[in-house]
């Protein structure tokens, strides 16, 4: 089974922990082809997932793939100056397979990945856990007002995406996010997130519940089934600067996390503190909400 993840240096904070219950929580983890979609990354990074693998007795394989998010995605809004977050986009053209789980790199893999190996598309494109409606989304006004989603129309989040790379590449999805893109070259909400809603505009096959339950800082653990992959969305996350007081998923990701691996990556770099610059909103809303519950 194919796993794929799209990652630059900010985002390996997160991977360890996701990449350490993705391998202790699979039934059979020599069936697993692991994909890592590079975006400027070094060579002394790259050799710390190696060695985590090693260290986590992985018997599956995996493999490095580079490219350049700017070069295919500059002209497309951004997330504080990084492309990253698109690669996803072009895994149809990076990955010579049928099909792939995309994952990122903020999530607690505690579901067994394997029970959705011999999926059913149904002809769609894609699969994803639903649940969320246009009207109800960020940039609601947006999606309705201006691109005419139907409002009662399902949305999902782009965290945990199964793939279907034949069909994919049959409709060349990846042409129609760059015309959309082109379209709205500065009103994207939510960036690759709200290409692929629009596109598939509510009609997209279902992943069952567990595989995308969504958890903000300040909100107690979800509760939607005894195993589950847990996405930390919004910020801050558990492992940014003081996450060990402001987010309740901490002791969930420090039971993953290796503390190696945390030394390498939680080094406070001039990235890292611009991105807590950028996310300092989050982190007053996280205080405020943390002081009312």
């Amino acid at each position: 089974m194919n796993i794929a993840f799209c990652i630059n240096r900010l985002g390996l904070v997160g991977l360890g922990a996701t990449l350490s219950s993705l391998i202790r929580n699979c039934s059979n983890q020599s069936r697993l082809k692991l994909w890592f979609v590079c975006a400027d990354m070094k060579d002394n990074e790259k050799l710390q997932i190696v060695k985590l693998l090693k260290m986590e007795g992985f018997s599956g394989t995996y493999s490095y793939v580079n490219y350049n998010p700017k070069l295919h995605f500059g002209a497309f809004p951004s997330l504080h100056g990084d492309w990253t977050a698109y690669g996803r986009l072009l895994l149809a053209n990076l990955l010579e397979e049928d099909q792939v789980l995309y994952l990122d790199s903020d999530l607690i893999v505690e579901e067994d990945v394997l029970k959705v190996e011999a999926f059913d598309f149904v002809g769609h494109i894609l699969a994803a856990v639903g649940g969320g409606q246009f009207k109800y989304t960020l940039g609601n006004k947006f999606y309705i007002k201006t691109v005419g989603m139907p409002p009662e129309a399902e949305y999902f989040n782009s965290g945990v995406l199964l793939l279907n790379l034949k069909a994919w590449r049959q409709v060349d999805v990846f042409s129609r996010c760059v015309e959309i893109a082109r379209k709205y070259p500065v009103e994207l909400p939510s960036h690759d997130q709200s290409l692929l809603n629009i596109i598939c505009s509510g009609n997209f096959a279902k992943l069952p519940p567990s595989f995308n339950c969504e958890w903000e800082a300040y909100e107690s653990e979800p509760q939607v089934a005894d195993k589950m992959i847990l996405h930390f969305i919004g910020s801050p996350k558990p492992w940014d600067p003081l996450g060990f007081i402001l987010h309740n998923g901490y002791s969930k990701w420090l039971k993953y996390a290796d503390k190696e691996w945390s030394a390498f990556f939680q080094q406070i770099t001039i990235a890292e503190l611009v991105r807590v610059w950028h996310i300092r909103k989050s982190y007053i809303r996280t205080v405020l909400r943390k002081l009312k519950t």
